[in-house]
């Protein structure tokens, strides 16, 4: 019997032959304007395939959700876990700020660039009026479900849920044909979320070719130490989480990390964390997490529990901070982190969000917008870090969560659970 390559090693070699092939229509097309169109139509079938994880999150969200809290019970059992996973995501985000604060000021990657600075007067063109408290509080409340849905707005669709789950579980019996058939629906969307998953390796192959294809890999070179300084307070991010996991899940963290390594590569690959959540799900399954809870903690945390797109948010603008010689106090800074964490709540539903934060940052300290435009050429190489550290960040606080309710099964359990998982997929596999 033919041994099959596990999914996680299609996506690395898929990863390394977008790299080749991006390289070639770099070199061989110089002119960056031929090369951007040429990468513009290999990046099809990445963005084909992100606009059908999009196409899925949605529906996914709702059901699973809302029948994960009819399952849970009372509203007080709801309040209980939103307040641990708030409590969770509000720490690590504390953490992820700090981390990025203490790094910058430590390896100060900004200074003696070697670079040419962009113009203090030129303009990122970042709309960054979207960011106030204000804006994202009333935000929070969908005027609209069906629009919630069509613009796939996490956090409103989350809220909706809670509500429509907290209704079916007061019904009880009058509930239960509604919520078997919202349970049915969420079967379904799994079951063409395994179809849409079949195409990953060729959409991660368009990523990372579209991308090496326009900014080639001399571009790395140039911040290279910008981009290893930040890589390193990733690495140092990772080892706090999974020593946060550790403390709470002991060892069985790292069967956690080898169940989620297939969704930490598509996210890196894809430069998307949005691409991993249907991965994730299904890794906290076999991980023995109740769904009732990872179908709850999972969408927060996609607007909450943003680790790694929180610790370069404060490393970015020290960076740019540094490369224009601007001095920051340690007030100022401590400051800068207290509104990061209020105004980079909720991020997850902009494009470039973090960029979009840093950038109403810089205004509010005076620090030129300008300096944007050092990191722009760069930074789908650092989203991809950010992406993969915000699925690391999502999987770990969703486990210690279940663990903390007493809904995460024994490992024994967790793993025959796993097994009937590969057993209902197997027979529809080898009719293929």
């Amino acid at each position: 019997m033919k041994r099959k390559l596990p999914p996680a090693a299609w996506i690395l070699i898929a990863m390394v032959v977008g790299i080749i092939l991006g390289y070639m229509i770099y070199t061989s097309f110089p002119d960056k304007k031929t090369a951007a169109q040429i990468a513009g139509y290999v990046s099809i079938v990445s963005d084909v395939f992100l606009r059908l994880i999009k196409m899925l999150i949605g529906p996914l969200v709702f059901s699973t959700l809302v029948v994960g809290i009819a399952h849970m019970g009372d509203a007080a059992s709801v309040g209980r876990v939103f307040g641990k996973a708030i409590g969770w995501f509000i720490t690590a985000s504390l953490i992820s700020l700090i981390l990025g604060l203490f790094l910058a000021n430590l390896l100060r990657p900004g200074e003696n660039l070697g670079l040419p600075l962009p113009d203090i007067g030129a303009s990122a063109n970042l709309a960054t009026s979207k960011f106030t408290l204000k804006d994202f509080v009333s935000h929070l409340v969908p005027k609209s479900f069906a629009e919630a849905m069509a613009n796939n707005e996490i956090l409103q669709i989350v809220v909706f849920s809670m509500f429509f789950g907290i209704a079916l579980s007061a019904l009880g019996e009058k509930a239960k044909t509604l919520v078997a058939a919202i349970d049915e629906l969420s079967h379904a969307m799994l079951k063409i979320t395994g179809y849409v998953m079949k195409l990953a390796p060729l959409a991660v192959m368009a990523a990372m070719a579209a991308t090496v294809a326009v900014n080639g890999l001399e571009i790395l070179l140039k911040f290279a130490v910008f981009m290893g300084d930040f890589y390193i307070g990733l690495i140092l991010l990772w080892a706090v989480l999974i020593f946060a996991g550790f403390v709470f899940l002991g060892p069985r963290v790292f069967k956690l990390l080898v169940l989620i390594k297939e969704a930490f590569l598509l996210s890196f690959a894809t430069a998307s964390s949005e691409a991993a959540y249907p991965k994730i799900l299904d890794a906290l399954d076999r991980f023995g997490v109740k769904r009732k809870i990872s179908a709850f903690v999972m969408p927060m945390g996609y607007s909450f529990n943003l680790d790694g797109s929180m610790m370069y948010c404060t490393f970015a603008v020290l960076f740019i901070a540094q490369a224009y010689n601007i001095h920051l106090p340690i007030g100022t800074q401590i400051t800068m982190l207290l509104i990061l964490m209020l105004t980079s709540k909720g991020m997850a539903g902009v494009p470039r969000a973090s960029l979009v934060v840093i950038a109403a940052t810089l205004n509010q300290f005076n620090i030129p917008e300008a300096g944007l435009l050092l990191i722009l050429g760069v930074d789908t190489f650092l989203d991809m870090g950010r992406s993969a550290t915000n699925a690391v960040g999502n999987s770990v606080a969703t486990a210690v969560v279940a663990r903390w309710e007493g809904e995460l099964l024994p490992e024994a359990e967790a793993e025959a659970h796993a097994r009937t998982l590969d057993t209902a997929v197997t027979p529809a596999a080898a009719h293929a």
